[in-house]
């Protein structure tokens, strides 16, 4: 009876909706009419939708990737709505464990969770029983097509035929054993790309390196697949691909969403393929063998004196800079080892794609340690740094409002795109290959925008109006400072990253600004995360990597 009058009172709706790009393509579960159902049933039983939440081609395999999802969270904290409710159960997640997790937070908040379609909410003890039992059913279903997937893709590579995407030196064509929309698709030879991974093989067989050979073939021109430069990660993969030896290789990894590298499968499937291969097979085990001898060579020792690698800023790309050595021999004979902070990308690609932009890293890391107690010992000049950052942070409204409005603009852009290609797509005029492609890339481009917007909502949010003070900067830098002092090289470099955002440089290579982010709100406490011990002491700097900070101030 509580129950039923605690439904009653509940008017206050959230509608969440999610749709991936297969399934709108292939059963029409778009976004609009997702909401539509909702919108109607919301207004049949005189419900009030204060928010709706969309996640546009997003799977639901993974919550943390749906900006939308996570930002109904939060707002279920706040007690902005009574209820969420969805069209399908599923389209708040796939996978039991997450569905559970999600439902558990909204009931913490006193908010039920309804599906539309399935007739419950978990506001009743027999809605959450239904739930329980739908969602374990829903995870035996997923986890039945994706093994039967995973199955066919397995016969797939065992009959020669390759699975995956774009691949240099190939292309997909129809294969002539395939009819109507479930055509099936076969390698050919692009001579012009041919001709890079033939050149890729034959410079690493002559003795060059990987990040030699990607140096190179920027400086002529050559570009990947999707047309970026060459790094040497990329040649490196290319040369441990037996595609190019006519080779079908699959399920090199397993469970690459969960484990990534670390899910290495020792017995992946290899048969000889149906397409043409580029190199000889003599070609492919010679350079194999090459590749197990330099694996033997000793390994690089990385120690923790290079305190700044990744925070100091090209002046030219805005790439981060990674360090570089050079050695000197002087008179007597002895030699002497400089360190510097180079351009990355000049580094891993060449000079075609930047410059070295070099610095030394004794003065940069200097400067850095010895300007902080230099902004502490001097009134005026953290008065002015302090202005700058109020004045600045008073201006970001209006741009974030701005940026927002561009984002809402191309995601409306995004979605009339993708209704053009499933007409031309339902029209028979473009093949399902290229159907998923090019929906691919408007869903990735969509999820960036997505992702854009939920942090500019969050900055909004948490931007309170309450202005950085002198006495809350200064309280900081001297925290920070005296911790730093007393830290070892380890934990001076821990400390730098954790607190530093990024560090600028003039077109004289000597340093423009430091970009400190901190939240005012953190002070002496214990932090596993950010903790650093110093005397007996432990100091929390609120270094959430992935939470953007409150506050930033550049000195």
């Amino acid at each position: 009876m509580q129950a039923a009058e605690k439904l009653e009172k509940a008017s206050r709706v959230a509608l969440y909706v999610r749709v991936s790009t297969e399934e709108q393509a292939e059963h029409g579960y778009s976004i609009e009419a997702q909401l539509d159902i909702l919108r109607q049933h919301c207004k049949s039983n005189n419900k009030e939708i204060v928010a709706e939440y969309v996640d546009p081609g997003v799977s639901g395999k993974e919550m943390t990737k749906r900006a939308k999802l996570q930002k109904l969270l939060r707002d279920a904290e706040l007690g902005r709505f009574d209820e969420v409710m969805v069209w399908k159960f599923n389209r708040m997640s796939r996978k039991m464990y997450d569905l559970m997790k999600i439902v558990s937070h909204l009931d913490k908040h006193k908010v039920s969770f309804r599906s539309c379609s399935e007739n419950f909410d978990t506001a009743t003890p027999m809605g959450r029983f239904s739930l329980h039992m739908m969602g374990a059913v829903g995870e035996f279903e997923r986890n039945t097509i994706v093994d039967n997937v995973k199955l066919g893709m397995k016969q797939r590579a065992r009959m020669g035929f390759r699975n995956g995407g774009a691949c240099l030196g190939y292309c997909s064509v129809e294969d002539s054993g395939g009819t109507g929309k479930k055509r099936k698709t076969r390698l050919v030879v692009v001579p012009e790309e041919a001709v890079i991974i033939k050149k890729i093989f034959d410079l690493y067989a002559a003795g060059k390196g990987f990040r030699a050979i990607a140096t190179q073939l920027n400086r002529e021109g050559a570009k990947t697949k999707k047309g970026n430069f060459f790094a040497p990660d990329s040649v490196r993969e290319i040369l441990k691909n037996p595609i190019y030896a006519g080779t079908v290789r699959y399920n090199r990894y397993e469970g690459w969403s969960e484990t990534r590298r670390r899910g290495k499968n020792d017995k992946p499937i290899l048969t000889e393929g149906r397409h043409e291969a580029i190199i000889s097979r003599e070609q492919w085990e010679q350079v194999q063998e090459m590749f197990a001898k330099r694996s033997k060579a000793s390994p690089r020792v990385h120690d923790s004196e290079n305190l700044l690698t990744g925070l100091i800023r090209c002046p030219e790309c805005g790439t981060p800079m990674v360090i570089s050595r050079s050695h000197y021999r002087l008179k007597d004979g002895s030699k002497v080892a400089l360190r510097y902070y180079s351009c990355g990308q000049f580094k891993g690609k060449g000079s075609t794609v930047c410059h070295a932009n070099s610095v030394r890293a004794d003065y940069a890391e200097a400067y850095v340690l010895e300007r902080i107690p230099l902004v502490l010992h001097q009134p005026k000049l953290l008065t002015a740094i302090v202005k700058a950052v109020n004045q600045k942070r008073r201006g970001s409204g209006d741009a974030l409002l701005e940026e927002r409005a561009a984002i809402e603009e191309n995601l409306a852009q995004i979605e009339t795109k993708k209704r053009r290609i499933l007409e031309v797509y339902e029209m028979d005029g473009l093949d399902r290959e290229a159907l998923a492609l090019r929906l691919d890339t408007l869903a990735a481009e969509a999820r960036n925008l997505c992702t854009r917007r939920a942090e500019i909502d969050s900055e909004m949010e948490e931007d309170t109006g309450q202005e950085v003070t002198v006495a809350m900067v200064r309280q900081f830098l001297g925290q920070f400072n005296r911790v730093l002092q007393a830290a070892s090289p380890e934990q001076k470099k821990t400390l730098l990253h954790l607190v530093i955002r990024e560090i600028t440089l003039n077109a004289d290579k000597t340093i423009d600004r430091i970009i400190l982010h901190f939240d005012p709100d953190s002070g002496v406490g214990k932090d596993p995360s950010a903790e650093v011990q110093a005397d007996g002491s432990l100091l929390h700097f609120g270094a959430n990597r992935k939470k953007r900070p409150k506050w930033r101030i550049a000195i």
